[in-house]
């Protein structure tokens, strides 16, 4: 037996840091990172940056913030590698700010100073090539002119009496949080000696993505003249946009469109360091709305074209061109996991720099390449990859979470492939008990994704910890059912228009193949999912006998799908679905769980947020009301201050111990277990 005894619990996974996505000084020597810590206590965090040294030695601190929920947050190393930038809201000189500001600081330590003090605050950025300045996003008011204007804007609107939000727009609000009002993502260029800042876009129609305006929607051309950017061109705003590529000169503001295809989205720039080609991600949506992000390369002839056609994995965000230039650097998932690849632009091949695991940031600078990685044994870590003959190593460069989690006893996991619909073959992930011995019984307990075109890797979820269920005793698997990334797309587009019916039959093949065991207990089965994986427990307990699983949890699923047009995503699913609700609603309402609810029996933990605008909350109260009336055993638990995930310490507390009394109340072993010895007979 390992000497270790303990095993993870809510208290110590609060405890462990989380480390950010790394940024390399020039030379390559050094990183820096964010570290959040969480107090369960005060039922908060703060973030500070430290220091990593990629040839060697301790970590150390740089910033220390200075209130208990600070957050300096998005480290970028200047070119010039004098100076840090971050994005942070402080207090100094007496002058507290009321958004987020750009501070930076030297690498050697010292006070950071305040570079910007835009009233409508710092929303993401880049560094121009130089060091001296910075391009930054923030949401303006397009009709206004010059920041003051923007400033008495912004005081108006805080402390107008009316509480309304008023638009006529289709995007407003986005998973958690409205779209600032009657404001865009402008583009803005700012002087670090002097602040002195710019609109790039006033006066104009432009504007960044006013989802997710973040600091991969555009890129600064190495000799710092030109930004590239995406933007949406049609009148009407929508989430489901396809985006053209404009470059905008820095002198003078001439804007011209580099590439605009009414069939294509384009996204994500990146220039060459040589500046004669741009990296950027295509997806070709009028051939199918499932279409992946494809890497494709423009030159300075306008002629572009789709190196990855070829290659059936989806490229993700940022992407990074090797010093080179003959090859593009991105993460993409394969099968469950998520490596680092390079894409060689001449053969058009694909080749794993780092694997995962999953990967989930990188940086390279003077031949020195540094990933954040995580897995299902360990949260993130950052290391740097060294090449030893064919086989890329990770060195750690840092021990943050070690103290805590080398006396832990965790889970092996396993990975494992079965016969699912359609005669394919799909794959499922095991977290086993520590301790596991299969001469024993366990229960079995499904956690089925979202998306639900997002997969269950081999990584560390903060949220729906494997290791925290696992450490509970149950065995807990997870299947990548049909619909599910990193497989191809044809395994991801085979439930368009028919949802719940592969993926039912993928879930129910994995228990099968489970409860043939020895090791599972069949009277102790439980199945559990958030998102879209709400909606498949909804859609079980309308479809299955009850007594099949002993209980369901439901986390912000979707029950409804004509009232999921509430949804900040309302055009996506009539594209998933087939049709609009009112065009063809019997087809829709085939697909939807509510239409099956005379058949729900099985006790259901029902768990919702109110700031939930991804899945509103109506969906989970209509799910419990729904099953309440039919007298089926049921249990709410509704957060008015959490949005589609529990993020706040003692919420998450509280959520993981209602996630386990409820399996522990349904389950008979356990049940059994707390009996009194002359009750056991």
């Amino acid at each position: 037996m390992s000497k270790n005894s303990r095993t993870l619990d809510v208290q110590t996974l609060w405890q462990l840091e989380r480390v950010g996505a790394p940024s390399l000084s020039p030379d390559g020597a050094q990183a820096v990172v964010a570290l959040t810590r969480h107090d369960m206590d005060k039922n908060s965090s703060a973030s500070s940056l430290w220091l990593l040294s990629t040839l060697g030695g301790e970590p150390r601190v740089l910033t220390q913030a200075g209130s208990p929920e600070a957050k300096d947050s998005q480290p970028q190393w200047s070119p010039r590698g004098d100076l840090i930038a971050f994005v942070a809201r402080r207090e100094q000189q007496g002058e507290k700010d009321e958004a987020p500001q750009l501070y930076v600081i030297p690498p050697d330590g010292g006070e950071a100073r305040r570079v910007s003090r835009i009233a409508t605050g710092v929303e993401a950025f880049k560094w121009f090539p130089d060091g001296k300045r910075i391009a930054f996003v923030s949401w303006v008011w397009p009709q206004l002119k010059g920041a003051a204007a923007q400033a008495r804007a912004l005081k108006a609107h805080k402390e107008r009496k009316e509480s309304a939000y008023t638009t006529e727009e289709s995007v407003y609000r986005f998973w958690d949080h409205h779209i600032p009002m009657g404001r865009v993502p402008h583009l803005h260029v700012i002087d670090v000696d002097s602040g002195r800042t710019r609109d790039l876009f006033e006066g104009t129609d432009y504007e960044l993505n006013r989802a997710e305006p973040d600091a991969h929607t555009f890129a600064i051309s190495p000799d710092g003249r030109r930004i590239a950017f995406a933007f949406d061109p049609a009148p009407v705003k929508k989430l489901d946009a396809r985006h053209a590529l404009a470059e905008i000169e820095l002198r003078g503001g001439t804007v011209r469109t580099l590439l605009q295809d009414k069939d294509w989205d384009f996204a994500a720039p990146a220039y060459s360091h040589a500046g004669q080609h741009l990296a950027f991600l295509a997806s070709h949506q009028a051939l199918r709305h499932t279409m992946p992000q494809q890497l494709a390369v423009l030159d300075t002839h306008g002629h572009w074209a789709v190196l990855s056609e070829h290659w059936d994995r989806e490229v993700a965000a940022p992407l990074r061109w090797d010093e080179d230039d003959l090859g593009v650097i991105f993460c993409a998932e394969d099968q469950g996991r998520r490596h680092l690849w390079r894409f060689d632009v001449k053969t058009c091949e694909p080749f794993v720099l780092f694997n995962g695991g999953t990967t989930t940031g990188f940086a390279l600078e003077a031949g020195t390449l540094v990933v954040q990685h995580d897995s299902l044994q360990h949260p993130s870590r950052i290391s740097v990859v060294e090449q030893e003959g064919d086989e890329a190593r990770a060195r750690r460069i840092e021990r943050f979470n070690d103290a805590l989690l080398t006396p832990l006893r965790l889970g092996a996991h396993e990975e494992v492939w079965f016969k699912g619909a359609q005669g394919e073959q799909v794959q499922m992930w095991l977290v086993y008990p520590p301790g596991f011995d299969a001469r024993k019984k366990y229960p079995v307990m499904h956690v089925i994704h979202g998306g639900p075109h997002t997969a269950f890797g081999d990584g560390w979820h903060w949220r729906w910890n494997h290791q925290a269920f696992a450490a509970q005793g149950y065995v807990v698997a997870c299947v990548n059912y049909h619909g599910s990334s990193s497989f191809g797309h044809g395994f991801l587009d085979t439930i368009t228009h028919r949802w719940g019916e592969l993926e039912l039959q993928d879930v129910e093949a994995a228990t099968d193949w489970l409860l043939k065991k020895p090791w599972s207990d069949r009277q102790r089965l439980f199945a559990t999912g958030g998102s879209y994986g709400g909606y498949m427990v909804a859609w079980m307990n309308g479809h299955l006998k009850p007594g099949r699983y002993q209980a369901y949890v439901c986390h912000a699923g979707c029950y409804d799908w004509q009232s999921m047009f509430a949804a900040d995503a309302f055009d996506w699913f009539p594209k998933e679905l087939g049709a609009h609700y009112w065009d063809e609603p019997q087809r829709v309402a085939a697909q939807s769980p509510h239409g099956f609810a005379r058949h729900m029996r099985t006790p259901t933990l029902v768990i919702h947020g109110q700031l939930d605008y991804r899945v509103p909350d109506a969906q989970g109260l209509m799910y419990y009301n729904t099953l309440k009336a039919q007298g089926v055993p049921a249990r709410l638990v509704w957060f008015p201050d959490e949005n589609h995930w529990v993020l706040k310490p003692r919420n998450s507390q509280l959520w993981y111990r209602e996630f386990f009394d409820w399996l522990a109340r349904h389950d008979p072993g356990r049940r059994a277990a707390r009996k009194p010895r002359s009750a056991r007979a």
